[in-house]
């Protein structure tokens, strides 16, 4: 499946990491499950993967607060990411994202703008042999609110010093595409796993309060 890039002179791309430039969604998904189990807390996969672009200690509070637990935040923030990290042999770049990503090396600068930590970015890239290709990356200790808030797109265009609507956002999940509009910038929908699995389908490409997908949003 191709990535129908919207037309336009974009000075800057921006990506999304888990389920965008990695496959790692799944792997995420087995690690939530297994870290999770500890405290019999349940997650529903389409609630995983309504929730993308959450970091993990947002997911936990509000596990907590929906099912009356009281998961330690942190410990099990911790407990996840370690799972996922003795996955990573398996993870896998997403190929048609990978395909801008080599087109347009050289041509416009790049960041990475993630719900995840930075050292789980860093790990992220380093297992699929892209940190090299990426001059910024933004992680979720750098802004205060996260996806659908614009701030960490927002971080991103100013310290690559590139107005946001010059920018275009490769995204995964409905809580990116709402930030990077919010933001006033391009986005490219990647398709979920879920979504692959359901068969081929068409890529949503939104832009800022311009499409159905944007309306529905």
């Amino acid at each position: 499946m191709q990535l129908k890039i919207p037309e336009g002179a974009f000075r800057a791309y921006l990506f999304d990491c888990d389920g965008t430039i990695a496959d790692s969604m799944p792997l995420h998904y087995r690690a939530w499950k297994q870290a999770l189990d500890d405290w019999n807390c349940p997650f529903d996969e389409e609630l995983f993967y309504a929730w993308g672009g959450k970091p993990p200690v947002e997911i936990i509070a509000t596990l907590n607060r929906m099912h009356g637990l009281a998961i330690p935040v942190e410990m099990a923030a911790e407990r996840k990411e370690s799972l996922y990290y003795a996955q990573l042999e398996e993870l896998k770049p997403v190929a048609e994202v990978l395909e801008h990503i080599e087109a347009m090396q050289g041509k416009v600068p790049f960041a990475v703008v993630s719900g995840s930590t930075r050292a789980s970015i860093v790990k992220t890239l380093t297992a699929v042999g892209l940190l090299d290709r990426f001059d910024i990356l933004v992680g979720s200790e750098d802004y205060t609110r996260s996806k659908p808030a614009p701030d960490a797109f927002l971080v991103a265009a100013e310290r690559l010093q590139v107005a946001p609507k010059d920018c275009l956002v490769f995204e995964d999940t409905t809580l990116g595409i709402e930030a990077a509009q919010a933001a006033g910038m391009a986005a490219v929908r990647v398709p979920s796993p879920i979504e692959r699995r359901a068969g081929p389908k068409r890529t949503e490409v939104d832009r800022r309060a311009g499409t159905a997908a944007g309306a529905d949003a």
